[in-house]
């Protein structure tokens, strides 16, 4: 969970530092990308990101319904916490990413399998 924490308080860090320099355009497909990435399926619980990085009772078995929902409508992102503690944030397979909450809202507070194709950073995937 601390590497997630300082992978979001870096993102934040980063975003700031790539506006003020030039960027190239992004690519508009996977195809040729040098991402550590793998074919996988995972089971876990779809709920807000917020809850089980600040606050370690926040886990896949137990949740507040009502909190992950207001949460998640109020822009959180969605993210699914398999039992073991880990977070996968779903993204789209295009860019830019385009927002995967309208399409995980009717999963919040249930338990999902899914698979696709993974991506890991330094811990994050």
């Amino acid at each position: 969970m601390k590497r997630i924490l300082r992978f979001c308080l870096l993102a934040g860090c980063g975003v700031a530092s790539m506006t003020a320099a030039p960027q190239p355009p992004q690519k508009t497909s996977m195809e040729g990308s040098r991402a550590n990435r793998s074919k996988a399926t995972i089971e876990g619980l779809v709920r807000d990101i917020a809850c089980p990085i600040q606050n370690l009772d926040g886990n896949a078995t137990h949740l507040s319904m009502k909190c992950a929902l207001e949460c998640v409508r109020a822009g959180s992102p969605v993210a699914i916490l398999t039992k073991d503690g880990d977070l996968y944030l779903p993204i789209s397979d295009k860019m830019p990413d385009y927002d995967q909450r309208q399409k995980l809202m009717p999963f919040v507070g249930k338990y999902v399998r899914v698979s696709g194709i993974v991506f890991e950073r330094s811990g994050t995937h």
